[in-house]
């Protein structure tokens, strides 16, 4: 079986413990979109594992990874995270794959990225500041783009460098007065790159046809979530990738119709990262209690994470453009502990009631949350394994997460380990 694995949120769900559980069972994981900027944490006994670009399947000593062509690679954060995972015995020599298409992060990407929103103030996008909207803003134009192939032609990429560099430093001073930046220093850092990353660049998706034509069971990985989807979600605060599951096909090179099973994360509530609007936030002491009972802090940034009720509308808009087959709900536990909670099933926007969810960020602004209040529970759930041993309320609650969304919720997250999770 070959499954797909899509945050149905504003990212954050928990996406890399459910793609390191179902790891066990596949040949192959596919990391397809995004960059550094996402951040995708595992669990194994008491270490924890914080990857930003390799797949999180790659813990496991016997997965082989994939990081294809829709992923904008900073070869700094790769080699680190290969470092880490080294210290840790695990290695990834043999069984880690990137693909040549892939653009990469550079150093100017990254100052670019930082100048820009310093300039908008108090407009700013509220991104990560690590590069990858610039990438991918240079892999559209192509004039001034640098894949994972070119490692493999110094001398051409020399050249290349230094013509991009100097139109960067003239589009740096002039807009931002800014310090430039050296080719010659950048250059440096590209022999280091090639002479570590080339062993495992590869065409990967004439590697991942093959597996399929083997019969391997593949699982793909998606970054971030549906709603920071830049053509689907709440432009202009979104990534710069497709982030939903319409973006695997293109950002690997498999047709979505090889995916048996799509698998959409939430959380048990809300929670976004930056600027936009979030019609279900609760900037109040109930958002203070999820954000510290759930840790809610960025695992790329550390910044404390925007926190609200389980908002139904949008997380039943993203399994409609994904054709979403069953659901992973994850951060129950956090909820414990609450006499009551609510659920956002509808909007109001300008005096009409609506369950479809408005993209436009401007429109979603005027919107208001319509709730409905559930009982809670008062017990810790962190050591429950069995779904009819959860408390009355906690079972009422996850199925009215069904009803809302209108599908399955195969697994439960009561903590972040491999064992703390429940299957039905």
């Amino acid at each position: 079986m070959n499954s797909c694995v899509i945050g149905l949120q504003w990212g954050d769900e928990g996406k890399g413990k459910i793609v390191d559980i179902l790891a066990e069972n596949s040949d192959i994981v596919v990391r397809y979109s995004g960059g550094a900027n996402a951040g995708h944490t595992v669990v194994v006994g008491d270490t924890k594992f914080k990857l930003h670009l390799l797949p999180s399947g790659s813990v496991r000593p016997g997965t082989t990874c994939v990081i294809a062509n829709g992923v904008a690679v900073d070869p700094q954060v790769l080699l680190e995270e290969i470092e880490t995972l080294g210290q840790q015995d695990i290695t990834l020599n043999g069984r880690l794959f990137i693909s040549g298409n892939a653009h990469l992060v550079m150093d100017y990407h990254k100052k670019e990225d930082q100048l820009r929103e310093e300039s908008l103030g108090k407009n700013k996008l509220g991104t990560t500041v690590r590069g990858i909207g610039p990438c991918y803003s240079d892999k559209v134009g192509r004039s001034y783009a640098v894949r994972m192939d070119d490692l493999a032609d110094l001398e051409n990429l020399k050249v290349k460098l230094q013509a991009i560099v100097d139109y960067k430093n003239k589009v740096f001073s002039a807009l931002y007065d800014a310090v430039p930046i050296s080719a010659d220093e950048l250059f440096d850092k590209c022999k280091v790159y090639s002479e570590k990353l080339s062993p495992f660049r590869t065409n990967t998706t004439q590697f991942l046809h093959k597996a399929i034509a083997d019969g391997k069971s593949i699982l793909f990985e998606g970054a971030q979530g549906s709603l920071l989807d830049l053509d689907h979600g709440t432009f202009p605060f979104v990534t710069s990738s497709n982030s939903s599951s319409l973006g695997m096909p293109a950002g690997c090179g498999v047709p979505a119709k090889t995916v048996d099973k799509f698998i959409g994360v939430i959380k048990a509530y809300t929670t976004r990262v930056g600027a936009g609007p979030f019609p279900a936030e609760q900037d109040n002491d109930i958002g203070q209690y999820i954000r510290d009972r759930g840790q809610e802090y960025g695992t790329t940034t550390g910044r404390p994470r925007r926190c609200g009720w389980f908002d139904a509308v949008p997380v039943s808009y993203a399994i409609t453009i994904g054709a979403i087959d069953c659901i992973a709900l994850m951060h129950l536990d956090t909820l414990s502990g609450l006499k009551e909670l609510n659920i956002c099933k509808a909007y109001e926007i300008d005096g009409e009631q609506t369950r479809f969810f408005p993209t436009n960020a401007a429109q979603l602004s005027r919107a208001t949350a319509v709730y409905e209040t559930v009982p809670g529970w008062e017990e810790e759930i962190t050591e429950v394994s069995d779904f009819n041993d959860l408390p009355e309320n906690a079972q009422n609650y996850v199925c009215r997460v069904e009803e809302m969304t209108g599908k399955p919720v195969t697994m439960i997250g009561v903590g972040p380990k491999r064992s703390q999770t429940i299957f039905r």
